[in-house]
């Protein structure tokens, strides 16, 4: 037990102290400190500057419709202009306006318009057309005799109440905080396995070709390296999260109050309820286990640092795969296929806990992906075991699955 531990803590130790280990943290904290001074600092650069003022050329009988819009701007202000058609357009290429309106109606006495601007991407134009729009069917309303006050009764929202008759179903309040939390465990997972999977696998490659791992074998047992290795790298991975819940927590008490709206709402961490919290926690462990054995296995077999992304790639493919399930299941997460693939173990910690987050699902289902998950990371650590005992004293140019056959001969798992 000792020299497992010995492993551990080199392994551990060795890779905190790297600098790409503190650059990409700091580089982490730096983010999730800018994140929450966003507001600010777009209010620094815009929130100070004067609305956009556009030029209106009103063609129509009456200033009917540019009373209405002037009315109604909030975003712009709209100035009416005395030249001509072409000074105005020269004005706008001198910038002294952000665009031209020209207003006129059409044979049924309905506003019609042109606008012009130094870009069609012009933001103010898609505001200026849906207000203008609004104005057309008011104006269309009162010709055809109909009062305001039924224009305000067709248009009102229509009363529209969703109830759940399932006793499981997830509140609107759970949902809101369980949509921003389920979509960041399954990105925070698909990251994980990428970045620390590769980990594992680089640091068994790296030891083999450095032919540090002939010593290691001489004063320890590869099983033991094995899950030494892959409890450090979690280790490592945890180490980062805390850091950053740390510092999300932090910022949330600084900032929290004065943001209230917008990513924050969407985040919604802070009403999940205790229960999806601990199942994230579970999932996020139970899913880096199973890829992580999977790679120090596939890292144990191959000496050569190139040879390792060319037998790790199918494992990232298949995370790859989980990860875009999810994203498709958080728009359908009741979908056939997302109940089906949360009972395959490679998909179970992603697929599963969307359902979780999203659904009410009964207790026995959880408890099942769960055994099914288990037995399956068991099952593969058995094999991952047999195959690094003999992988890490196979050297020479790889990066072919047939070693792996030979890798379990070598361990005395499969007899000629």
């Amino acid at each position: 037990m000792r020299k497992f531990w010995t492993v551990f803590s080199h392994t551990y130790l060795s890779r905190v102290k790297t600098k790409g280990y503190v650059i990409s943290s700091a580089i982490f904290l730096l983010v999730i400190c800018g994140i929450f001074y966003v507001p600010d600092i777009i209010d620094r650069f815009t929130g100070d500057s004067e609305e956009p003022v556009v030029a209106v050329i009103d063609e129509t009988e009456n200033q009917q419709t540019y009373e209405a819009l002037h009315a109604s701007a909030e975003e712009y202000q709209p100035e009416l202009f005395n030249g001509s058609e072409e000074e105005a357009k020269d004005a706008v290429e001198n910038e002294e306006y952000e665009g031209l309106l020209v207003l006129s109606q059409s044979e049924q006495s309905l506003p019609e318009a042109a606008f012009y601007s130094m870009q069609l991407t012009n933001s103010t134009s898609e505001t200026i057309e849906a207000q203008l729009q609004q104005i057309k069917v008011a104006q269309a309303a009162s010709q055809a005799g109909v009062d305001e006050a039924t224009m305000q009764d067709i248009y009102a929202p229509v009363s529209f109440q969703r109830d759940a008759l399932d006793d499981n179903a997830k509140t609107e309040e759970e949902l809101a905080g369980s949509y921003g939390l389920v979509y960041i465990l399954v990105f925070a997972l698909y990251m994980s396995v990428i970045v620390y999977g590769m980990m594992i696998a680089t640091d068994i490659t790296n030891e083999k070709s450095s032919r540090v791992m002939e010593i290691l074998i001489s004063s320890s047992s590869p099983v033991g390296q094995m899950f030494a290795k892959i409890l450090a790298i979690g280790m490592v991975g945890l180490t980062q999260v805390a850091l950053i819940t740390v510092a999300v927590y932090a910022m949330v008490q600084i900032r929290g109050e004065e943001l209230g709206g917008g990513f924050f709402d969407f985040i919604g961490i802070a009403d999940a309820s205790p229960v999806t919290l601990t199942f994230a926690l579970i999932f996020f462990i139970l899913g880096y286990f199973l890829y992580a054995t999977i790679c120090a296995g596939l890292g144990s077999v191959v000496s050569r640092m190139e040879d390792v992304q060319q037998l790790v790639s199918p494992v990232i493919f298949l995370v790859m795969g989980a990860f875009f399930l999810s994203i498709y299941g958080l728009s359908s997460p009741d979908s056939p296929l997302i109940v089906v693939t949360s009972y395959i173990p490679f998909f179970t910690p992603m697929i599963m806990f969307l359902r979780i987050g999203m659904l009410g699902v009964p207790a026995w289902e959880i408890a099942l992906s769960i055994a099914i998950l288990v037995a399956t990371i068991t099952l593969i650590a058995w094999i991952a075991a047999k195959i690094y005992r003999g992988g890490v004293l196979m050297y020479g140019k790889g990066g072919s699955f047939n070693q792996l056959k030979e890798a379990l001969k070598l361990s005395g798992n499969i007899k000629k």
